[in-house]
């Protein structure tokens, strides 16, 4: 184990050349990525290949041709040690309803090699860890959706590994049980140090959780790096203000306003042929730090209300429009996937 604690150190998850290849549809292609520890986002569209990633990683899935490697293991040939380094919660409702909490999360750990002993105080701090203490006896058949998926979750990391797997976790959830899963995913990895690997086709989810993404398309790496470097300044302002009775649009005064100063303005919303589309926010391109003083004072000298006035952002989507040329391939992968899992009788093999 001396081999994997060092790579470890440095990569939890690395993939060469990985391709998984069904008759109809290739699910992976050639797939080259070094994951480090921390939260890693993997997002992708239906068919993109992120739960044919997981199911090889896993060591439960071959690959057609290429290397994997978690914890400096290698799935080709260690698939049981890394299944019992590693936590994984599926995305679909997989919990047996007539069973409580602490009885299928005990039998999850001793699945995974804990004694009696040692399964029970597992299973009741990490049932405390994800909010389900004092529900932890009842039937899970009369859980909400959101305590099943804390129940995945607690499974997952019920025999403290060192990585998990968190296939869709925020799947049927309310916005604020999304929040509050966000946040447990996080504290997975600041409060306990384990990795993640979170897959999911929410983008604004994997900006506010995860150190660095991987975004799939086709079954083909479209990008990965850092969040921050998704989400870098854009060397924009985004301005919001209020109308007023002497302004009744606000938002168009101050444009006119702006334009007249020499600023380039723009609305910040777009179509989806890119032609603006008019909205309460106004992008004002940054010439220097006297942009900010020119558009303070064009909004008190207009007497408008300042909502908000920021540095924009890119955001996580815009990177698919980088690469149109690759959605049909993803969408034309969903089809032959969903083709390829009814010859299966059902069985997710490339979604």
């Amino acid at each position: 184990m001396t081999g994997a604690t060092t790579v470890e150190s440095v990569t939890v998850i690395a993939t060469e050349s990985l391709s998984k290849r069904y008759p109809r549809v290739t699910a992976l292609d050639r797939l080259s990525v070094d994951v480090p520890p921390g939260v890693t986002g993997l997002v992708g569209a239906n068919g993109a290949g992120k739960s044919t990633l997981i199911k090889i990683l896993l060591g439960l899935s071959p690959a057609t041709e290429g290397r994997a490697s978690v914890l400096g293991l290698d799935v080709a040939t260690e698939g049981p040690a890394i299944r019992e380094r590693v936590g994984y919660m599926p995305e679909h409702d997989c919990l047996p309803p007539d069973v409580s909490a602490t009885e299928f999360v005990v039998h999850m750990a001793r699945m995974s090699g804990l004694p009696p002993t040692a399964a029970r105080e597992r299973t009741a701090d990490t049932l405390r860890h994800v909010g389900l203490y004092e529900e932890r006896y009842r039937p899970m058949g009369g859980y909400s959706t959101g305590m099943k998926q804390r129940v995945k979750l607690a499974q997952a990391l019920v025999h403290d590994p060192k990585l998990v797997l968190l296939d869709e976790p925020t799947n049927g959830l309310d916005p604020v049980g999304r929040d509050e899963m966000l946040g447990l995913i996080r504290r997975v990895h600041t409060d306990f140090g384990i990795s993640v690997l979170v897959t999911s086709h929410l983008l604004g989810e994997l900006e506010r959780t995860c150190d660095q993404v991987v975004v799939i398309d086709g079954g083909r790496l479209l990008r990965f790096s850092a969040t921050d470097e998704f989400t870098q300044a854009t060397g924009s302002l985004a301005v919001e203000v209020t109308d007023t009775d002497a302004c009744p649009d606000g938002t168009a005064a101050l444009h006119a306003a702006l334009t007249r100063e020499g600023l380039a303005v723009q609305p910040a919303g777009h179509a989806a042929d890119g032609s603006p589309v008019p909205g309460r926010v106004l992008l004002v391109d940054v010439a220097d730090e006297s942009t900010y003083d020119t558009v303070r004072d064009a909004v008190a000298g207009l007497g408008l209300g300042l909502v908000r006035m920021e540095a924009r952002r890119h955001r996580i989507a815009e990177v698919f429009h980088d690469g149109p040329e690759q959605r049909p391939a993803g969408r034309e992968a969903d089809r032959s996937e969903r083709q390829q899992r009814d010859q299966n009788g059902g069985a997710p093999d490339a979604a």
